[in-house]
């Protein structure tokens, strides 16, 4: 199986105790409101102030980008520029990682068409489609090169991740043709389980699901019993 928990192996340090995915994921929403934040102007941040964005407490903050070093001061803050800077090494994006996309459908297209991914240190390069009227094709300035050229394509490129956005049933098939090409990382939207080998990590969206959970917490708030339900599925509650 592969690890699709990226926080499980991840050390604030030498010594230190190991991160916790909630708090890795955290890191990500650190990262948008501080890069908010230097947009408007702002040069140093308080963990009360980002403690209030995001409905957490102050103690649960310092204890997040405690991780990251010592780069706050008490009663003054952390240098927000600074701070931008440890959360992008901490989450690797202070690189480029070239990704390829398998699988160009409408939500392909969607992704290619969003050009905050490349701002994040994501470059697509690459395109594949198993549809021969679309091999050849020129999307958003790339080619949709055949399937067949997967191992060829990935190598020359030296691409290290992929989106797969493929039909269910061909999932599994297109993650074996990604991991034996050398791609070590896969965003998978199909709506299935796809198993891959131990070093390669996975991450699955399946966009079904996350409506259902947003179905569900509608009926819940128009409900008068509402149980203690943890904020966007333990993201921010969890240590």
């Amino acid at each position: 199986m592969s690890k699709s928990d990226p926080a499980r192996s991840a050390t604030g340090g030498p010594g230190d105790a190991r991160l916790s995915r909630a708090s890795v994921q955290r890191f990500s929403l650190y990262l948008r409101h501080l890069q908010r934040f230097v947009r408007e102007g702002v040069q140093t941040v308080s963990s009360g102030q980002l403690a209030e964005i995001l409905d957490l407490s102050d103690a649960q903050v310092r204890k997040d980008l405690a991780y990251l070093g010592n780069l706050g001061q008490p009663g003054i803050g952390y240098p927000a520029q600074e701070l931008i800077a440890a959360l992008r090494h901490r989450l690797g994006i202070d690189r480029t990682w070239a990704t390829v996309v398998v699988g160009i459908g409408n939500l392909a297209r969607a992704l290619l068409r969003h050009r905050g991914f490349e701002q994040q240190g994501f470059q697509f390069v690459a395109l594949f489609d198993a549809d021969p009227h679309k091999i050849g094709q020129k999307i958003e300035g790339l080619e949709v090169h055949d399937p067949r050229r997967m191992a060829e394509v990935v190598a020359e490129l030296q691409a290290v991740l992929a989106v797969v956005a493929v039909p269910a049933e061909a999932a599994q098939g297109v993650t074996d043709a990604l991991v034996a090409a050398g791609i070590r990382g896969i965003l998978n939207f199909a709506p299935t389980v796809v198993r891959l080998p131990e070093g390669v990590s996975l991450v699955s969206v399946d966009l079904a699901v996350q409506l259902e959970q947003l179905a569900f917490l509608v009926q819940l708030n128009q409900g008068s019993d509402k149980p203690d339900v943890e904020k966007q599925g333990g993201l921010l509650d969890t240590p």
